[in-house]
């Protein structure tokens, strides 16, 4: 069985994932965990790692199944066909999330634009091209995977 994106409705990643699971759909929403600041608080939430995709593994007979599903609006199409994701690539990110060490990049002799290997953490042996660098945050694209990663510098 494969690994499909399903694209949902914006901010219904959770509900979509608790409703397919209520129906023995396998799948995955990585979740991170943010400090968020309203005007009298600030409080730890879970918000999925990439917005309104939710990963679903079945059978390919079993694709339209998720469509009865509320907050499923389609497959994540690439090069004309639905999008299958590796199960290495699915392990990657679960062995990324559960990890209690942020990954260190220095990338301080770079420029934007040059294509780095990583050394070390879950995404080791991953080529990613150097998108942006601010004082706090480094953007790199990990094209073997399709996505963008938003990493934090440690202060």
């Amino acid at each position: 069985m494969n690994w499909y994106v399903v694209y949902t409705k914006p901010k219904w990643e959770k509900k979509v994932a608790e409703q397919l699971q209520k129906r023995g759909i396998e799948c995955y929403c990585p979740l991170i965990t943010q400090i968020r600041q309203w005007s009298d608080r600030k409080k730890k939430v879970e918000v999925p790692l990439f917005n309104s995709y939710v990963f679903v593994q079945l059978a390919e007979s079993d694709r339209n199944s998720v469509f009865d599903t509320v907050g499923v609006v389609r497959y994540l199409f690439w090069l004309g066909k639905p999008a299958i994701v590796r199960d290495e690539e699915i392990n990657v990110i679960k062995k990324w999330l559960n990890s209690a060490d942020t990954i260190d990049v220095a990338v301080a002799s770079y420029q934007i634009g040059d294509s780095i290997q990583l050394e070390s953490g879950p995404f080791s042996a991953q080529t990613a091209t150097i998108q942006d660098m601010t004082n706090t945050h480094y953007v790199l694209v990990l094209e073997s995977m399709g996505c963008v990663l938003k990493m934090k510098i440690k202060s």
